[in-house]
Order: structure tokens, then sequence, then C-alpha cells
């Protein structure tokens, strides 16, 4: 079993940066999957970015450009650098793993098997 924990959430004004961490609580797997997703009022919850154990990234088209995810693999922790912030982007996110047998599979697509509680971040105009 993961555990994910979110952090850096907060309230800013548009045009501001903010950064997202998520701590997780260690995991051995040839190959991983971590994402951010977010959930906005009234909204299904969608995918944000994704990176693979092996680098790749995949960005949704609302915040490609804009947001950046990392993460550290000596401490097994994800970041979100986001960036140009806009009314829209106001939503709970969640960061999410899953573990493969290759990085290969990890996209935007790829279906999580853990789960952050979520951390809101709010835009204001």
């Amino acid at each position: 079993q993961q555990h994910l924990e979110e952090s850096g959430g907060a309230s800013v004004q548009a045009g501001w940066s903010l950064r997202l961490s998520c701590a997780t609580s260690g995991y051995t797997s040839i190959g991983v999957c971590m994402g951010w997703y977010r959930q906005q009022a009234g909204k299904e919850r969608e995918v944000v970015a994704t990176i693979a154990s092996d680098g790749r990234t995949n960005y949704a088209n609302s915040v490609q450009g804009r947001f950046s995810i990392s993460q550290e693999t000596a401490d097994k922790k994800l970041f979100l650098e986001m960036g140009s912030l806009k009314p829209e982007d106001t939503a709970m996110y969640y960061c999410a793993l899953a573990l493969l047998p290759h990085p290969k599979y990890c996209s935007l697509s790829y279906n999580m098997d853990y789960w952050g509680k979520g951390i809101l971040v709010t835009v204001s105009s």
C-alpha cells in the first residue's frame, strides 16, 4: 500500500506561480508512473500531467507550456511547478502513482493505483 501526501496548495492571484509537492511512502518497482490530477467544482477529475520513472513527461493541453512536472527519484517525491496561473486553474489537485512492469506504459490515460487526498489551489482574478 502506498501513501501519498500533497503539499503546497495556496490561494494566489492570476499570473502568479505555485509549486506543489507530493511525498510518497516509498516504492520498489521496475516502472513507475506518477501524475497530477485536478478536479474543479462541479466537474470530473482530469489529468494534468504524468511522468514516468524514465523521465518521459506528458501534459494536458490546458497546461502545456505553463506547468512542469518533475520528480526526485532518490526521495521518491513528485512536484508540479505551475506558472501563469489562471482562475480556471482553481481546483483540488491530487497526486497519483502506479507501479508498472515498464515505464513505457505511463501515459495521460493510464489508470493510477494510489491517490493522495488532494490539496486546494485557488486562483483569483
